[in-house]
């Protein structure tokens, strides 16, 4: 495979080939972190350290938006549900799982281990990418 090829199928082709779309998500994941954590870092150097929470919250669900998009556009090639309402409330929910997991770590990174927000927001981002990952690939963009 020339790297044209190679270039044209991790960015352009549709793929159900699962390598091709966790480097997409991977790629559609790190756009959603930098929308998240820096909305995360702004919210909470504007508004202050004591409502974390809440400033993780909001900007996760900036990062989850982003996250859905690309989804369907281009990181997946199938779409299991086929009810878009569905399929949308569906991802909200694994999106919550996940924001429930990221609102877990944070607090026990960094109120309870002390570690730097920033630094407990990408150990978190790791971990819940995983969970995102799969959940969403096995529910809603499972082959048929």
């Amino acid at each position: 495979m020339t790297l044209k090829e190679l270039i044209k199928l991790l960015f352009t082709e549709r793929s159900s080939d699962i390598k091709v779309q966790a480097f997409r998500y991977l790629v559609s994941g790190g756009t959603a972190f930098l929308v998240d954590a820096g909305l995360l870092a702004l919210l909470t150097e504007l508004f202050g350290r004591e409502r974390l929470l809440v400033w993780t919250g909001i900007a996760f669900v900036a990062g989850l938006t982003i996250t859905y998009l690309f989804s369907i556009f281009w990181v997946f090639d199938n779409r299991s549900m086929k009810s878009r309402t569905a399929e949308i409330l569906i991802f909200i929910l694994i999106g919550l799982c996940g924001l429930g997991l990221t609102e877990l770590f944070m607090w026990v990174f960094a109120d309870k281990a002390h570690i730097h927000y920033m630094i407990s927001k990408v150990i978190t981002t790791v971990i819940v990418f995983f969970w995102n990952f799969f959940a969403k690939k096995l529910i809603l963009f499972r082959n048929k």
